[in-house]
């Protein structure tokens, strides 16, 4: 990686979301290391579209669940960095990577309640917490949300409270560590259509046209609505959005 160029670390950058957003975040001119938890292949294939676009990137496998692991991950990405800028820092940290969970309040069962919470709230938490050493001052955290914390589906209700906290989190990020000059912002997606939580609202026709008649715009979201928005948020043009919460969603239950 060319020690002059920005660099963003994308979990969950293997595909959906995460992959636009990577994608984006290159035709910025920021360089990217995105993480993926299963799929090696299809992250790989997402390094390879990000060189073609000029920029360096590289893949590293991550449980963003999986709290005791985040030593050893940033331990590898950094000497990475180390090895490729001369520096082991970074300058931007997207928390993007999730599941879904759907389940009706009265029958959530505490074990998809405590893998859901790992995932999306605590895994955040502490993945910002360890890297904050390697993350540059004016640097940017970008938080990925859920138009779920503001308005309520039923099936929903652990999900959307743990994207609720990250909201929070996210304040408390951008008071506390404006001394350092870093921003902190959520991006909070309406429905898409990826493969998130099975494909469903891609898949599912009825839920699709249901949503898209609910949104301002007459449709649901797709991948490409949102990565251009991380992107701008890592943009020097956006350096003075701080603390805010970002709702992309065509204007959905407004």
């Amino acid at each position: 990686m060319a020690t002059n160029n920005k660099i963003a670390l994308v979990t969950g950058g293997s595909r959906g979301l995460g992959k636009d957003m990577a994608l984006s975040l290159a035709k910025k001119g920021i360089d990217v290391v995105l993480t993926y938890h299963s799929n090696q292949q299809e992250a790989e294939k997402v390094v390879s579209e990000i060189q073609t676009l000029g920029q360096q990137a590289y893949a590293f496998q991550l449980d963003a669940g999986n709290i005791p692991s985040f030593d050893g991950f940033l331990e590898r990405v950094t000497t990475h960095l180390q090895e490729q800028t001369g520096s082991p820092n970074f300058d931007f940290l997207i928390n993007n990577a999730g599941t879904a969970l759907y389940a009706n309040f009265a029958e959530t069962t505490e074990e998809q309640f405590d893998t859901a919470l790992n995932i999306h709230y605590k895994g955040v938490f502490f993945l910002t917490q360890k890297a904050l050493p390697f993350l540059n001052d004016g640097g940017r955290i970008i938080n990925i949300s859920s138009g779920l914390a503001r308005f309520s589906n039923p099936g929903s209700s652990a999900y959307g409270s743990m994207k609720g906290a990250v909201e929070v989190l996210t304040r408390y990020l951008a008071k506390e560590l404006g001394s350092r000059g870093i921003a902190a912002n959520v991006v909070a997606p309406g429905p898409i259509a990826t493969d998130f939580g099975g494909g469903r609202v891609r898949d599912n026709q009825e839920l699709n046209d249901h949503l898209s008649s609910l949104t301002a715009l007459g449709r649901v979201g797709v991948a490409e609505d949102i990565g251009g928005v991380v992107a701008f948020l890592c943009t020097e043009e956006a350096r003075w959005i701080n603390g805010q919460r970002i709702e992309v969603s065509g204007g959905v239950n407004l």
